[in-house]
Order: structure tokens, then C-alpha cells, then sequence
């Protein structure tokens, strides 16, 4: 904790970067670096993504930057430097960031109620066995889901279609997402679905992010969109980033692509994603550039200030980037070794079992692979866009990327 807070002191004095009081970056090596290269546009001639953007920024540079393969493969559209991807949930990052402003501001704790401010989730019943009709026999939460809790995914929230508990049946029977609606919606619907597990006691991916964001409103009153317009995006020039892809941007945006049985690509079109919806899913509906979201990410690891423009103070992003988990709760399961869980991010906390990434790195991935690492202790951002629906295949090519980068040195 103390060389954590030393960092955030180096940064309040002026410093840059984000790094513990006592280590040195070290930069990554040009065979390193051509190492990852070659790894990721190996990946494209081989056929199993269709495109690929990556980038490396350390010690205030841009080390690596390149695009492999295509925006459209149809139409042999290559991806660009301005190119646009569907971040899914990279989205998180920047919904916690958007909460935590509020934090800042001392408008909420941590370990207040979340029905403190939207009353549908004050007297939440927890499932504890299936029950007939597909209704699960219940009992009351031990206590009260508290924000801590929703930005740690230990609320006892789901999605719904990543299980299949009567609970995510439910989740899935009430379109709890659905793009027509709304966080109030939304918040009607959840009161009346049981939580899947009591308050704190396991760390279960979730909706609790979309909360965050009916919790942004609510506390601001201002539509979601608007708070990160004036929040987020406006003060780091975020040019490109938005609910969707206007008309004027459309051509920008890279198709999403499903492998199939032969090994071939199908490309899924963009028409959801080019229209604003109505539902503004603060778990995974934003649509961004490499840029955008490298000066995001740069804004963390200059513990939350970017060319002088101040987004966070320097303690909340080292909360945010301490584990944050219950007692009890080791870690996010097998899915995600070695890693625990700070506010909304991943948190390295064993590097081998994380595929080499450095012990506090903080960072998360969207569905289609979009990543996005932050490694204080190396002064560095690594990010990767790429858009394949096949997410297993995703986290194959993080392991790649990471070990490229981090890995042990080859004899």
C-alpha cells in the first residue's frame, strides 16, 4: 500500500507515468516488440481474424503501432489508423471512471447501498435453489448490495447468457439488455429477479455495470451519454468515441466476424451499431479508435491526469487499481489466473499464471477481443483491437501478445 501511495505521490508532484516509487520502466526490447508484431499478423495470414490493430506506448512514446488485415474483407478494406471498433467492454473502464468522478466529488461511498439511490434494488432475494415454474426458491440477501460490490462484479448480479441457472433464465426471458429500453426499465426488472448469489461472497461477471451507469444518472442527474460527453470525452479530446457510429463515421467502422466450421469468416453486419440506441449500455456499448482509447488510458496511468487536464484524483485511481475483492474472495476464477479485481478492472496479481503481464497491471477485454493493458510498474499501455465474436479465440491471442511482450526470454 505504501509503495502504491508513493507512486500517487510522485504523480501529484508532477511526475510522469504511474510508476512504484522504487522500480526503473523497463523498456520492451526491439525484438520483443517485433516478436508481438509478428505474432498478431500471424493471426491474420493464417485466417483466423480478419483484421487486427495494436499498440504499444511506453515512457511517453508510441513504441509499436501497425494494422494487420482488413476493416471489410469483402471489399478488401483495410484497417487504418482512424479505424473504429465496437469495444464492448472495454466500455467498463470507462463507466467506472465516469462513477468514480462522482466519488471525487463526494457524492456517494463505496459501501453504500445501491437501493440507497435506486429503490427497485432495496429488498433483493437471493436464489438458493431451483423452484417450480422456473421460479428459484429465494431467501432475503444477507445485506444490502453496496457499490463496492457493483463495481467488483460481487453483487450477485449475472448476464444471463453466459449461465444457465433459472436465474440467467430469467435474466434472459425479461431482454434484460434489450436496446429499446431503458435504465429504468431495466431497474424494473431486476426487482423483481432474485440475485444469483448473496452479496459478496463470489465474483460473478454481470450487469452491474449497467447499473453504474442508471447510478451516474441518477446521482447527476444528466442522461448517461451527456455525463461522459462533459466528463470523459470533451476534457481528453476524445474525438471518436460514441454510443455508435454516425453517418459521417460509418465507413470507419470494421465489420465484426464469426468463424464457421470450415474455418472460414462470416462478416456480421454493422447496421445495430449505426444508429443511437436507446438502451446505453454501460457494460459494452461504446464504439471507439485506437486514439481515443490509448488518450483514456493514458489519463489512468498518469494517475488520472492527461496534459494537464485532471479527470480523477491520484488515490481514487490507486483504489481503482487495488484489489477490491470481499474477504474470502481469492480471486475471478480459472477463466482469468492469476488476477484479482480492483474497481472495474482486472488486477495482476500472480504474473506467470497471467500469462507474464507484470504484477499490477490493471486491465480488461471486450467480447471480440479488444484489450487494453495498463502496467505502471513499465510506464507502458498495451492495446489491442480486433473484432472476432469467437472470445476464447480472443484470450489465445492475448496469451500470444503477453507472452511476446513479457514472457521469458527464449534461450
Amino acid at each position: 500500500m505504501r509503495k502504491l501511495l508513493g507512486g500517487a505521490m510522485l504523480l501529484a508532484a508532477g511526475f510522469s507515468g504511474c510508476l512504484h516509487a522504487e522500480q526503473v520502466a523497463q523498456p520492451f526490447t526491439q525484438p520483443r516488440l517485433d516478436a508481438f508484431a509478428a505474432a498478431m499478423a500471424q493471426e491474420v495470414e493464417q485466417g483466423r481474424i480478419g483484421g487486427i490493430a495494436t499498440l504499444v506506448y511506453q515512457n511517453g512514446e508510441i513504441v509499436q503501432r501497425a494494422e494487420y488485415g482488413f476493416a471489410d474483407l469483402e471489399q478488401q478494406r483495410p484497417l487504418e489508423p482512424d479505424s473504429l471498433y465496437k469495444i464492448f467492454s472495454l466500455t467498463k473502464l470507462v463507466t467506472g471512471t465516469a462513477l468514480l468522478t462522482l466519488y471525487d466529488e463526494g457524492r456517494f461511498e463505496l459501501d453504500e447501498p445501491v437501493g440507497k439511490y435506486i429503490p427497485e434494488l432495496q429488498n433483493l432475494q437471493v436464489a438458493v435453489a431451483d423452484g417450480p415454474e422456473g421460479m428459484p426458491k429465494t431467501e432475503p440477501a444477507a445485506h444490502p448490495v453496496t457499490i463496492r460490490e457493483l463495481m467488483t462484479h460481487t453483487g450477485g448480479f449475472t448476464y444471463g447468457r453466459f449461465g444457465d441457472t433459472q436465474v440467467d433464465q430469467l435474466y434472459v426471458k425479461a431482454d434484460i439488455q434489450n436496446r429499446d429500453s431503458t435504465f429504468a426499465d431495466m431497474m424494473a426488472k431486476l426487482e423483481h429477479i432474485p440475485l444469483l448469489h448473496q452479496p459478496g461472497t463470489v465474483w460473478h461477471y454481470s450487469i452491474s455495470v449497467d447499473i453504474q451507469a442508471a447510478l451516474i444518472e441518477v446521482l447527476s442527474g444528466k442522461t448517461f451519454d451527456a455525463f461522459l460527453q462533459e466528463r470523459i470525452f470533451d476534457p481528453l479530446e476524445m474525438v471518436d468515441t460514441d454510443f455508435y457510429a454516425p453517418e459521417d463515421k460509418a465507413g470507419r467502422l470494421a465489420l465484426s466476424y464469426q468463424p464457421q466450421p470450415d474455418g472460414s469468416l462470416k462478416a456480421i453486419p454493422n447496421t445495430p451499431f449505426l444508429s443511437k440506441p436507446r438502451f446505453l449500455n454501460g457494460g459494452g456499448g461504446l464504439i471507439s479508435s485506437v486514439d481515443d482509447y490509448l488518450r483514456f488510458a493514458r489519463m489512468l496511468l498518469g494517475g488520472g491526469e492527461l496534459e494537464g487536464t485532471r479527470i480523477l484524483k491520484p488515490e481514487t485511481v490507486e483504489l481503482m487499481r487495488r484489489n477490491q475483492l470481499p474477504q474470502g474472495v481469492e480471486d475471478i476464477g480459472p477463466f482469468f489466473p492469476g488476477n484479482q479485481f480492483g474497481l472495474n478492472v482486472a488486477v495482476v496479481n500472480d504474473s506467470p499464471a497471467a500469462g507474464y503481464l507484470p504484477e499490477g497491471t490493471y486491465w480488461w477485454w471486450g467480447i471480440q477481443g479488444a484489450w487494453c493493458w495498463i502496467d505502471p510498474s513499465n510506464d507502458a499501455i498495451i492495446i489491442g483491437m480486433m473484432q472476432n465474436t469467437d472470445y476464447r479465440l480472443s484470450r489465445m491471442i492475448h496469451g500470444k501478445a503477453s507472452r511476446a511482450l513479457y514472457g521469458p526470454a527464449k534461450p
